[in-house]
């Protein structure tokens, strides 16, 4: 489990803002809650994809404080077949260090060029949810996997955005992840930010940017540019 939800949150996760302007709300206001689920159901409804870049700090406060910052751009895809997503990481502390992480019908791969090695976890559609947070995921699928509290409001980047504390209702995650928080866009379904936290006391910021809604993909947004030299692991 701990290793599964390691590499799924840096999917995620994997994966600075200009300064917002932020409005306090009761942290409990269960209809102010209300009102952004219901607001994402209806976004859900028209949702098609997603382009955005993104920067991924994860930061480790114990035994000794380290930082790591990743780079790259994240691909959403929703129809009738399921969700497709991919993250494809370009540079790690500034420097090139190629990832691709793909999820699509219940698998995940992670192509490491570098290496020329693709890991395949085939046994992943229990944590569909946590690919779809903040991008498409309707209201009424996030309350089915999560305890839900509205934080209050906050303007980043000139967008109003919703901001939610989400705790894992499945108490085999959340002995890894203890809680999420996300800042929303409600109207478009997608999110501009997220913290998780976790009970090793590491958390990530993910910070997405120039986001782009049901416009087309590339060609190759899903696709791992292997050869016949290329190694498969199977976990």
């Amino acid at each position: 489990m701990r290793l599964k939800s390691k590499f799924l949150l840096t999917v995620l996760i994997i994966f600075t803002l200009a300064p917002g302007c932020i409005v306090r709300a009761a942290a409990s206001s269960s209809d102010d809650a209300n009102r952004v689920l219901r607001k994402l159901d209806e976004a859900a409804k028209n949702f098609h994809s997603t382009t955005a870049d993104f920067q991924f700090d994860s930061v480790l406060t114990e035994p000794i404080p380290d930082k790591t910052i990743q780079k790259g751009t994240v691909y959403y895809e929703r129809n009738a077949k399921g969700l497709k997503m991919s993250a494809h990481i370009n540079e790690e502390n500034a420097k090139p260090n190629p990832k691709v992480y793909v999820y699509s019908g219940g698998s995940i791969q992670l192509f490491e060029p570098l290496i020329d090695q693709v890991t395949v976890f085939s046994k992943a559609k229990q944590y569909e949810s946590w690919f779809s947070l903040g991008f498409g995921a309707s209201g009424k699928e996030l309350e089915e996997k999560w305890e839900i509290k509205y934080l209050g409001a906050e303007t980043l980047s000139g967008v109003k955005t919703e901001i939610l504390e989400m705790v894992p209702k499945d108490l085999g995650i959340r002995k890894n992840l203890t809680k999420v928080k996300i800042w929303m866009d409600p109207e478009k379904g997608i999110s501009l930010k997220q913290i998780l936290y976790f009970s090793s006391g590491e958390y990530k910021v993910c910070v997405y940017f120039n986001t782009k809604v049901n416009q087309s993909l590339p060609t190759d947004a899903f696709t791992l540019k292997t050869s016949s030299h290329t190694r498969f692991v199977n976990r």
